[in-house]
């Protein structure tokens, strides 16, 4: 008998109060939005699923009211945790006007720790997450004063500290693959990524629940070659089609994001030679020969351009905390995939290699940081933002590169013949006297001995025993007026300042020696 059943037929399989885990990689990518949608007119319509509680471990939306978005209605949800928030940006409003229970763990912790409700284990224990506000001696993750819940406690051993996260009960799985045969083997060939979807689907099903995806297409019995199926039919209870499936919501379908084929980039990826390529520059001068590398969202990103224009791609090893191994991350919505990956992994495994050690570097953005050496990416002016794979990623790199602008809201810079110019300052500080939230830890930092390093467009400091340390400014900037009046805290300044390479200013490939 064929799983395959209609929209209204799968929905109904979800109950008031039930705890559903969604799968997705944000910006519409893995997104299952058809069965969301559907879950959201049966509850206009009918009032119910109500009471419910979402578990996501990536961002799930498209700012559009996609995602979790479909959920974010007065009564059908009472709690969510997630990891990144500013994908739904409805249910970030009700989290911030306390209408709900809300989380935020950081996305490492919770695929894994999915696994371990498939394994039966009680829970995960991990150093991830310690000195950050995701630390219960510190907020623990809690978004608003509603949220009372403590998901996690201190754990320690052989004087080591780590924090023991809590397995949860989970009643529903909802996630996409591109295709299903009859007895509900799912494939993801038309995907940029894998997801959590196996252990979801495991945990879900050894909780005793329902197990529910949307695809693009049925095949036939046998239709799918067993070395394909990603998740295997006896985890999966109903299967929805949706002909219109996306990949993401910015691209309908590309074949060198699934890796099915290889080719040049689109034109939509150039990055133009402006105070984020500089960053990006200045960043890919870090890497090293070999280097295994994460490159995070916004400028990092803009790394893996650099380094195919410079020609030196094939010496160090890329990757996303997705599941990408190789290619060239894509930017904006779609970032979380990539143009030519060499693999694509479950992220589950990809975050057990980062948090064993597998990084040696990682470029990630900062929102702001202060003097301690303390990052800040996940709340800003009391709205909640989440982290993502940042904790794991920069706690576990063997060193990090944090890039961002020395201001902002309203800041305008040019390039110009190997210079740097300010043509209006940014109205926001970000280099300040104390962040608003700790999502790095610069103490721990230097506790544990990891090289840490802040590169901006117009100077860069590096973290020391002693504090933030100006070593870098850029060509046309004056110390005084547009870096220290423009700064929330005194850092040292070194007595071997310098001024960045000019070649970071021009329109031309950076050399890098690699």
């Amino acid at each position: 008998m064929s799983k395959c059943m209609s929209l209204e037929e799968a929905v109904n399989l979800v109950k008031d109060g039930d705890s559903l885990w969604l799968s997705g990689g944000g910006g519409g990518i893995n997104d299952p939005g058809y069965l969301l949608s559907g879950l959201e007119k049966r509850f206009l319509d009918t009032g119910s699923p109500a009471g419910l509680t979402l578990y996501h471990s990536a961002g799930i939306g498209d700012k559009q009211g996609g995602g979790a978005d479909h959920f974010a209605h007065k009564g059908m949800v009472r709690k969510v945790v997630g990891s990144h928030w500013t994908w739904s940006v409805n249910m970030q409003k009700l989290a911030m006007e306390n209408q709900i229970e809300a989380y935020v763990l950081p996305q490492g912790v919770m695929t894994q720790l999915v696994r371990e409700i498939a394994a039966g284990r009680p829970g995960l224990i991990t150093k991830t997450g310690l000195h950050t506000f995701v630390d219960p001696r510190v907020e623990g993750g809690r978004v608003n004063e509603c949220s009372k819940e403590e998901l996690s406690f201190l754990f320690t051993k052989d004087v080591n500290d780590y924090i023991f996260y809590k397995s949860f009960h989970l009643d529903v799985a909802l996630f996409r693959g591109s295709a299903a045969d009859e007895d509900g083997n799912i494939s993801f060939e038309d995907e940029g990524l894998m997801t959590e979807a196996l252990s979801q689907a495991q945990a879900v099903k050894n909780c005793g629940g329902v197990v529910i995806c949307q695809v693009k297409r049925m095949v036939e019995r046998g239709g799918i070659r067993p070395d394909c199926v990603a998740v295997p039919g006896i985890l999966v209870d109903a299967v929805v089609v949706d002909s219109r499936q996306r990949m993401s919501m910015k691209t309908e379908y590309d074949e060198t994001l699934s890796g099915k084929k290889r080719g040049g980039l689109p034109e939509s990826e150039y990055m133009p030679q402006d105070n984020r390529k500089v960053m990006a520059k200045r960043a890919a001068m870090e890497l090293k020969r070999g280097d295994m590398v994460n490159l995070g969202f916004g400028v990092p990103a803009g790394v893996g351009k650099v380094l195919e224009e410079s020609g030196c791609q094939s010496c160090i090893h890329l990757s996303l905390e997705q599941g990408i191994i190789g290619g060239v991350p894509a930017t904006g919505t779609d970032f979380g995939i990539a143009y030519n990956p060499q693999a694509i992994i479950c992220e589950t495994n990809q975050f057990d290699w980062y948090d064993g050690g597998g990084l040696d570097v990682a470029v990630l953005s900062f929102a702001e940081f202060d003097r301690q050496g303390n990052v800040n990416v996940s709340k800003f002016n009391h709205v909640v933002n989440g982290v993502g794979g940042f904790i794991n990623i920069s706690q576990n790199a063997g060193r990090v590169v944090f890039t961002g602008t020395f201001t902002a809201v309203g800041l305008r810079e040019e390039c110009k013949e190997g210079r740097l110019q300010i043509l209006q300052e940014g109205r926001v500080q970000k280099l300040v006297d104390t962040v608003e939230q700790v999502s790095f830890s610069g103490p721990y930092a230097r506790q544990t001995g990891q090289p840490v390093l802040f590169v901006t467009e117009r100077a860069v400091f590096r973290l020391t025993d002693e504090g933030v340390e100006l070593t870098e400014i850029a060509p046309g900037i004056d110390l005084q007026k547009d870096v220290l009046d423009v700064m929330g805290f005194e850092p040292i300044v070194s007595r071997y300042l310098k001024v960045m390479d000019p070649q970071l200013f021009r329109d031309i490939p950076v050399k890098l020696k690699l």
